[in-house]
């Protein structure tokens, strides 16, 4: 028995098989390359589902968090932390929203989101403005809550009953939102680019004229960059490719760098929705977490931003030129590869393990979220890999 199956037969043992992992377990790596148990490397193009921004085992990253390590690791949130302050003064400024709330993941996010709204609304207008609107093919999180106002009918299953209070608008139907948007409406809750629904951007034009419906009817404005903030569009956050000013932002995985890390960002009009007592959580605004935030969003600079969009721009062209694929969507170092009827994207991750690059799945397209760090020379791995994969099928 090699060292992978040891691991997998624990793992079959004593772990809950809530995920359809592939058959690698992988022990060490450095920016975008990864070994495995038995010595095989790979390039990832995954970095954790978008979490670690600045790649495996960064030296500026890991230097900032074993030195808050060496401090203190966690105090609660009764008492301030100079990192939790850092991190949510950069978020503020970087962004022109007001105020920060930390939490420990995307779904969480989103929660403390949907409660500020219906709290806005209740504080200003009394019991009965709580619904929200949230796009069809959109993806918030696996809670009872957050799957409730997912609009895909897939997740809406077995968990009986759901959170009351969320309806879906077709994306990009500017009146079938406003036909939804009655006077229980607190809230429109849109993702920019619809990545769980396969990396589908939401036109500009459509998003503008949202937003200039929700300021009109003061109806709240949440943008979920759980996955496309934090550089992963070319920019800090994609609404500000989208010449908008949110309401509430979400944001999670890749602020941390890779430890569990999220944040809620409120704007002028929510700032002060959340008072003591409406909302909290244990582990949010962790010293540790927030030390790793302030190193990967001081990184985060406008050359670096710039960079991102560039290399989002060459895997696309090389990309566009292999064999079965039809079309690559998406935005900076966040793509979906559109291949030929009949091809099954699972088949292709499976296969590319085989040929050293990990890449993902969304839907009916293969995803790429590669570390912002990678370098042109590992990204050159990884698409030969690709493309060999995708030659062989």
């Amino acid at each position: 028995m090699n060292h992978f199956e040891q691991i997998k037969a624990l793992d079959d043992q004593y772990v809950m098989h809530t995920y359809g992992r592939f058959p690698v377990a992988v022990v060490e790596g450095k920016n975008a390359r990864c070994t495995d148990a038995d010595g095989k490397t790979y390039i990832d193009m995954t970095s954790g589902i978008g979490v670690n921004a600045l790649g495996f085992c960064d030296e500026g990253w890991i230097r900032a968090v074993t030195d808050q390590l060496c401090k203190i690791a966690h105090i609660s949130n009764l008492y301030y932390t100079l990192p939790c302050i850092q991190a949510a003064q950069i978020l503020c400024q970087r962004t022109g929203m007001k105020k920060v709330f930390f939490a420990n993941g995307g779904a969480e996010a989103n929660e403390g989101a949907i409660k500020a709204a219906r709290k806005y609304a209740f504080m200003k207008y009394g019991p009965g403005r709580n619904k929200i609107i949230t796009l069809k093919n959109s993806f918030h999180g696996r809670t009872v809550t957050t799957l409730a106002a997912t609009g895909q009918e897939v997740f809406h299953n077995y968990f009986f009953p759901f959170t009351e209070g969320f309806d879906f608008a077709a994306a990009g139907d500017l009146d079938d939102l406003k036909a939804k948007c009655a006077g229980d409406v607190c809230a429109v809750m849109v993702e920019l680019v619809q990545g769980e629904g396969g990396v589908v951007p939401v036109s500009k034009d459509y998003i503008q004229k949202v937003a200039a419906f929700c300021r009109e009817n003061d109806i709240l404005l949440i943008v979920d960059e759980v996955q496309t903030g934090v550089g992963r569009t070319g920019s800090l956050y994609c609404f500000q490719q989208y010449g908008i000013q949110p309401d509430i932002v979400t944001s999670a995985k890749g602020i941390g760098g890779g430890l569990p890390l999220a944040a809620v960002l409120f704007g002028e009009k929510t700032e002060n929705a959340l008072q003591p007592g409406h909302h909290a959580t244990t582990f949010g605004g962790n010293p540790v977490a927030c030390a790793g935030a302030v190193e990967v969003l001081n990184r985060l600079d406008d050359a670096f931003l710039a960079e991102v969009s560039k290399k989002g721009a060459y895997i696309t062209q090389r990309v566009m030129k292999m064999p079965h694929v039809k079309s690559v969507s998406g935005m900076g170092l966040m793509l979906g590869i559109e291949l030929d009827e009949g091809l099954k994207a699972a088949d292709v991750v499976r296969a590319g393990i085989q040929n050293g690059v990990l890449l993902l799945t969304a839907k009916a397209k293969v995803r790429l979220l590669p570390p912002l760090t990678i370098p042109y020379e590992q990204i050159d791995q990884a698409l030969d890999a690709l493309e060999k994969t995708l030659a062989e099928l």
